[in-house]
Order: C-alpha cells, then sequence, then structure tokens
C-alpha cells in the first residue's frame, strides 16, 4: 500500500523519532493539541461497536487454532480479546458465535497487542455470513442508541 508523502509527514508528526514509540501528547507549535491525536484515531471506514461473542481463530496452513472472545465489531473487522494472538499480517479464518448467530470470515491480522488481542481486517465475507453481521450491528447501533438515551 502506497502513502502519500503529506500523508506520511503528516504521521510523522505523532511519532518520536528517536525512539519510534508513539507520541503521548501532541503539540503544534507550542500549542498542546490532544484532540489532534484523537481525530486520526477516529477516523475508519464504519463505526465499531461493543460485541461480546465467542470466536475461534484458525490459521489454516499450519492448522493451528486460538479460542478467543470478540469484544468490538465493526462492518470491516473486529477487536480480538486473546492473550497470544498471531502477528500482523497472518491470514487467518475467523469464526464468530453469538446466541443462534454464526459468522465466518477470511481475515487479515492489521494489529497485534500481546498478551491482550489482535485487530482484524475482513478480507472475504459470504453473503450468509454478511446478513448476520449486519444483523448484528444493526442490535448494537440500537443498543448504543438506547444507552446514550
Amino acid at each position: 500500500m502506497a502513502v502519500v508523502p503529506e500523508v506520511l509527514s503528516w504521521l510523522r508528526g505523532f511519532w518520536d523519532g528517536e525512539a519510534g514509540w508513539p507520541k503521548t501528547s501532541y503539540h503544534v507549535g507550542s500549542v498542546f493539541q490532544p484532540e489532534a491525536a484523537i481525530a486520526y484515531l477516529e477516523k475508519r471506514r464504519s463505526p465499531r461497536y461493543s460485541f461480546i461473542a465467542s470466536a475461534e481463530l484458525i490459521e489454516e496452513r499450519a492448522d493451528v487454532r486460538i479460542a478467543s472472545r470478540v469484544s468490538e465489531l465493526s462492518l470491516h473487522g473486529c477487536y480480538l480479546d486473546m492473550m497470544n494472538p498471531f502477528p500482523k499480517g497472518t491470514l487467518v479464518l475467523v469464526k464468530i458465535a453469538a446466541g443462534d448467530a454464526f459468522f465466518e470470515a477470511k481475515a487479515n491480522v492489521i494489529y497485534a497487542q500481546p498478551n491482550m488481542g489482535a485487530g482484524l481486517g475482513f478480507l472475504e465475507v459470504g453473503p450468509d455470513s454478511q446478513a448476520v453481521l449486519e444483523r448484528w450491528l444493526d442490535g448494537a447501533e440500537q443498543e448504543k442508541q438506547r444507552q446514550s438515551g
């Protein structure tokens, strides 16, 4: 994936060049602007919702399976809570079950956080699973609206 030079130079402002770690505060000139980081982090293709369900990740080449739990769900991916996630870039089959519904998709590990979990991006979702996903997201949106009252 190519990154536009203007975007790359903008992103560099969010990283400490020496250590390579993300900055914990953001400044433009001498003015502190934490909202700059928040604005960047919240630019997603689709909203994420809290969603609790059981999941199984399968790395098919090595036939390795990991049981997990979904904590966030969106139209394009999910976050799974797990202690030992597959490394970033691993192609997996993710199976999610909630109630009497079942979802399955080929996915890519977008990021992995040891002892915490992994973010997955869905690559291939069949029509039946897409319908289940959309039903779950509709329910999650309704629950979010109900809670915000």
